[in-house]
């Protein structure tokens, strides 16, 4: 079908405000963190699972998502996802215990990995061209409308309704993609192969374990994680039904998008983890004026992301791939300075402007460039496989950086701890996004159209 067609328009924004209602819920929960633990007593560690537990199982379950997506069909699981991601959102804002609330973002999860990578691939199935690469880029730039408005209502509904009140907002919304996709969205099929339920649980089970020795700090748990996830490439090569192909890494601008995705991801997880407890704990903000730290970035996303994606199209992913991580890493580095005295104007929006352009530079061309390295039947499973790589670094880098920044204990919250934390752990967040941008400069290719392999 064509963009500009109604169906068209009618499948985009389906899948928009889908995707959107999961951004919308990772911007919100952060800003929530600090309510959440007056709350709910969660301490540094609660919080990290709070953002962990969804992480875990978003990034536990992705790949079997997009693969039942091409099997079963991508409209059915992403509606499916929807759904069980509202009937999450519900159970979060009745938790009664850090634990439950937990136990539901990680339900919350479940759902995400089901409608996630069904979004990209429902558009990829329905256009080509340039009408893909527009598609993609007004999915990456509309989606930010959600993100957009969520941190000033989650940050209003924080401070003057309750921390509970932002997961309510999920649920109109789940109510208005389902009803869009059914009445408006052609079903769509690829790889109809059987699931590879063993590596699903190798995958799980070694992010978990790997997460919780991260979190704890145990060389053990990590150590276990790690040996867990060595199995799962093994079997990942010797079964015939894998769950991750590796015949796609054979690819060579597959694999390089895949690299500095998770270098980018893991970095932006983490510097916005850290980014809104600082400006709440030592800057003093209260959560709007910490939510509007999100917003230059979101806008700029939202009205240009459109046109990065357009050009990626047409000159290729490598400059804006290479480029993009250096300009989001200057954003970072205007941020090192907040402290107590700190004002929006003059400590955060220069940062966040530099760094909104950054990410309207190379997410669209860096999607654009996964896609586009596979054939059209295994979108669905390249999509997810991606989307599993950007929610395992987010997952890794939460856990990990917090700790090794010293922000630790449970005075983790006084500005004298979580000050200088801040500093260090956006200083190894500055050093990932250089890595992405030197990585795509030596390894990611000019090539724009998908291979026929």
């Amino acid at each position: 079908m064509r963009l500009g067609s109604a169906q068209g328009r009618w499948v985009l924004a389906t899948t928009i405000l889908g995707s959107g209602m999961a951004f919308l819920d990772g911007s919100i929960v952060s800003l929530a963190l600090p309510a959440v633990d007056d709350d709910l007593t969660a301490g540094v560690a609660g919080l990290q699972w709070v953002v962990n537990g969804y992480t875990l199982a978003l990034a536990g379950l992705i790949l079997i998502g997009g693969s039942l997506g091409d099997r079963l069909g991508r409209r059915t699981v992403y509606v499916t996802g929807v759904v069980v991601f509202a009937a999450a959102s519900i159970a979060c804002a009745a938790a009664p215990t850090i634990e439950v609330l937990i136990a539901a973002r990680i339900v919350q999860g479940v759902g995400g990995a089901l409608l996630t990578p069904g979004s990209l691939a429902l558009l990829s199935a329905a256009f080509e061209g340039d009408d893909r690469g527009r598609a993609i880029g007004l999915w990456s730039g509309m989606s930010g409308i959600t993100m957009a408005i969520g941190p000033l209502v989650g940050g209003w509904l924080v401070e003057h309704v309750d921390w509970r009140a932002i997961f309510w907002i999920n649920v109109p919304l789940a109510v208005a993609v389902v009803v869009m996709a059914i009445r408006h969205v052609p079903e769509s099929r690829g790889d109809q192969g059987r699931q590879d339920v063993v590596g699903a649980v190798l995958t799980a089970a070694g992010l978990a374990a790997l997460t919780y020795g991260l979190v704890i700090e145990s060389w053990v748990w990590s150590l276990v994680g790690v040996g867990v996830l060595v199995v799962f490439v093994v079997h990942q090569a010797m079964t015939p039904h894998a769950l991750v192909p590796l015949v796609l890494f054979t690819d060579r601008v597959f694999t390089a998008a895949n690299l500095c995705t998770f270098a980018i991801y893991g970095a932006l997880a983490a510097s916005g983890f850290l980014l809104v407890l600082q400006l709440q704990y030592v800057a003093g903000f209260s959560p709007v004026q910490a939510g509007l730290s999100s917003i230059p970035a979101t806008i700029i996303m939202l009205l240009f992301s459109s046109r990065a994606g357009a050009l990626g199209t047409r000159i290729g992913p490598k400059l804006p791939m290479t480029i993009g991580p250096v300009v989001a890493a200057a954003g970072l580095v205007l941020w090192l300075p907040i402290d107590g005295s700190t004002r929006f104007v003059t400590g955060v929006l220069p940062g966040a402007i530099v760094f909104g352009v950054g990410l309207t530079i190379l997410v669209a061309p860096l999607t654009t460039a996964v896609l586009a390295a596979v054939p059209g039947e295994r979108v669905g499973i390249a999509s997810g496989i991606n989307n599993a790589v950007a929610r395992t670094a987010s997952l890794l880098a939460v856990a990990a950086i917090p700790p090794i920044a010293g922000i630790a204990g449970a005075d983790f919250a006084d500005p004298a701890v979580f000050g200088p934390g801040f500093r260090v752990g956006t200083w190894i967040c500055i050093g990932m996004l250089l890595v992405a941008g030197a990585l795509a400069a030596l390894l990611v290719t000019t090539r724009t159209a998908p291979t026929d392999a």
